[in-house]
């Protein structure tokens, strides 16, 4: 297998310009050199406007899978099909946004900065840029703290910082690879929260990675749950909850046998 040319994406068709991305994920198969797989055989249909929890266990090809979907890594068999691909989304929506697990924001600029540098690098006006990146730091509970320096913010803070920067661009595909890993359970289900909301308002698609199945059954309409290294498709589930969902969703019965579900599917890959 690691034999074999990567295969380059190959992007086709369109969708209205309103709305998110389109994934198509076929038979994606991913080898390091030295022979390790990584992904083998992935298949997943990914509509527009969807929100997609990739669960799995610890070093399964989950995030390896996302960054061969964002183009940041090549399939070495298969390929990701974007609708419509980066060349043809609307110009005034970027294509693709990607959060990582750390924040990585530079420490010498302002939170208003921060937020605002794709803007800056896409050669967008200092005024129109730092409007919308107070916009979109006012989205995610920052609109007070836009003079502030990376050094005084807490480390959900920081995420915030840096969802709001991926955010500013209005990305029709949200990519996001454990943001929240690191933070405590309140700080980390308010940020849960808060993207639910920009993804009901923004109508982007988003695929994030996690660990945490009760996450995941909060956060998405649709889970896939991979076995061990290599990663493969466990279970595919649109779990039985409610399209409005509070906090107080966690503590309910249906919500604990949703996360059951999911549980047993990683005892049955492996996990």
């Amino acid at each position: 297998m690691s034999s074999l040319a990567p295969e380059p994406a190959s992007p086709v068709t369109t969708v209205s310009p309103g709305g998110g991305i389109a994934v198509r994920i076929e038979q994606v198969h991913k080898t390091f050199p030295g022979g390790v797989a990584a992904v083998e055989g992935v298949d997943l249909d990914i509509a527009p406007g969807a929100f997609v929890a990739l669960v799995g266990p610890s070093g399964c090809g989950k995030s390896t899978l996302l960054r061969i979907v964002a183009g940041l890594d090549s399939a070495t068999r298969g390929r990701v099909v974007l609708s419509p691909s980066p060349e043809q989304a609307h110009a005034s929506r970027a294509p693709i946004a990607y959060v990582f697990q750390d924040a990585h924001l530079l420490p010498w600029r302002s939170v208003l900065d921060n937020a605002a540098l794709p803007l800056e690098l896409s050669g967008m006006d200092r005024t129109e840029r730092r409007t919308r990146a107070h916009e979109m730091l006012a989205h995610v509970g920052l609109g007070d703290f836009t003079t502030r320096y990376p050094a005084e913010l807490s480390g959900g803070m920081r995420m915030r910082v840096s969802l709001a920067r991926a955010l500013v661009t209005r990305p029709r595909l949200l990519l996001l690879d454990e943001p929240f890993g690191a933070l405590d359970e309140l700080t980390r289900g308010r940020l849960d929260e808060q993207l639910r909301v920009l993804w009901q308002e923004l109508g982007m698609t988003v695929l994030f990675v996690t660990h945490s199945l009760s996450e995941a059954a909060w956060l998405a309409e649709r889970v896939i749950v991979f076995s061990p290294r290599p990663a493969r498709v466990v279970l595919d589930r649109t779990p039985e909850l409610p399209r409005q969902r509070t906090a107080a969703l966690r503590v309910e019965a249906a919500f604990a046998r949703e996360v059951q579900i999911l549980s047993e599917a990683l005892e049955r890959g492996g996990a």
